[in-house]
């Protein structure tokens, strides 16, 4: 009995000794996207000038779109982008699994400076969520947006445009006033979002639109996004 007991601990040793020593899977691209995005949701809400805005907006929304880390750099030629996602709402004022896409726009002019912001755009009309998940998109042209109540980083300024089908709120860091979304092109990740649902079936409306495909590494970042009445 002494012999069984002193192999069972070896084995219970053995196997702490592997596990402690293995080290972590690392987080995939699509992953690290969701636990930033989640981060941006939480400043944002919880922001003195823009939060209760948002707070407002989120709902009565159709739809997001996070933007955790949007770049903006420019030495004589303007660039601006970066990978964010989709998430609509759905009965019960339950959010989707998101959806991957890129936001991007270019300009130019004699600049300098860079910035960065993270972005959420508020999807307030079936018009603007469908031309999202059907097309790539350009803002100013196939949908309209506003900018939200307050900039922050920037200039604060106040929109009437109670139309738009999009309204969009930042928190910017860097040289520039403020980001200006007119022109920008919005597309889907396609690859991103197949692989990280682990099918090739697994496109923007099978996702945030049918429901057809989970991932709970997302259920804190959906969770986080219902309001508290």
């Amino acid at each position: 009995m002494a012999l069984v007991r002193r192999c069972c601990f070896v084995l219970a040793f053995t196997v702490a000794i592997i596990l402690v020593s293995t080290p972590g899977r690392a987080l995939t691209d699509q992953e690290e996207m969701i636990q930033r995005s989640h981060i941006s949701v939480q400043k944002i809400l919880q922001h003195k000038d823009i939060g209760p805005s948002v707070r407002d907006l989120l709902g009565r929304a159709k739809g997001i779109m996070i933007f955790p880390n949007l770049y903006k750099g420019a030495i004589f030629f303007g660039a601006e982008g970066g990978s964010g996602l989709l998430m609509a709402k759905g009965s019960g004022g339950r959010w989707s699994y998101p959806a991957f896409y890129f936001m991007g726009s270019g300009s130019f002019g004699l600049q300098l400076g860079a910035q960065t912001a993270e972005v959420m755009l508020m999807i307030m009309t079936e018009r603007g969520l469908n031309a999202i998940i059907n097309q790539k998109v350009k803002v100013g042209g196939d949908v309209n947006a506003a900018i939200g109540p307050y900039g922050v980083g920037g200039k604060a300024s106040t929109t009437t445009n109670f139309g738009a089908d999009i309204f969009t709120y930042s928190i910017n860091q860097g040289a520039f006033a403020g980001f200006s979304f007119e022109g920008a092109v919005i597309y889907p990740r396609k690859e991103w979002t197949s692989e990280y649902y682990g099918d090739p079936a697994a496109d923007p409306r099978a996702v945030v639109i049918d429901g057809q495909f989970r991932n709970s590494q997302a259920d804190a970042l959906r969770n986080n996004l219902v309001l508290e009445r």
